[in-house]
């Protein structure tokens, strides 16, 4: 069976040189751009924990964004695929970084809340048992090395 490749490439653009560079800690902002051609540009700094701009993106969120998103678009294909209609989706996910004494740190579990509206005539809990699949397929999940688990409420359309 061959193996299919994908490739991805971003651009990304320190935008925060107050002057003195990276002359101290304090000297300089977090502030960033990052941009693929023919996308809008995402505004990203780091976690104000962090001294970075809480109006931009930070790195941690964009990590909990990608799973989330990543779920959804798998969930959403596999309904599809299955006969599920979905008429809305929302999810709202958390997820929990510890911070190391050397001052690194990492991602130690992240969870997924989605909530699910169904059309009526579908069964809830088909509709719930494609979100483990959605789980076992999505490729962000399979590539981080902490826990993501997945909470779903499946809402059936009156």
């Amino acid at each position: 069976m061959a193996t299919k490749v994908h490739r991805y490439a971003v651009s990304l653009e320190w935008t925060g040189n107050w002057g003195e560079g990276t002359a101290s800690y304090r000297a300089y902002s977090r502030d960033h751009v990052i941009s693929v051609a023919g996308k809008p540009a995402i505004a990203g700094s780091a976690d104000p924990a962090f001294r970075g701009d809480p109006a931009r993106w930070n790195p941690e969120e964009m990590l909990l964004a990608s799973l989330s998103a990543c779920h959804q678009l798998w969930y959403l294909h596999l309904c599809a695929e299955a006969g599920v209609v979905v008429t809305a989706y929302g999810d709202a996910a958390e997820g929990e970084m510890q911070e190391a004494a050397d001052g690194g740190g990492a991602f130690v579990r992240a969870v997924l809340r989605p909530v699910v509206t169904v059309s009526a005539e579908i069964d809830a809990e088909t509709a719930r048992a494609l979100h483990h699949e959605a789980h076992a397929k999505c490729f962000i999940a399979r590539s981080v090395n902490f826990p993501v688990e997945c909470e779903p409420e499946i809402v059936v359309a009156a």
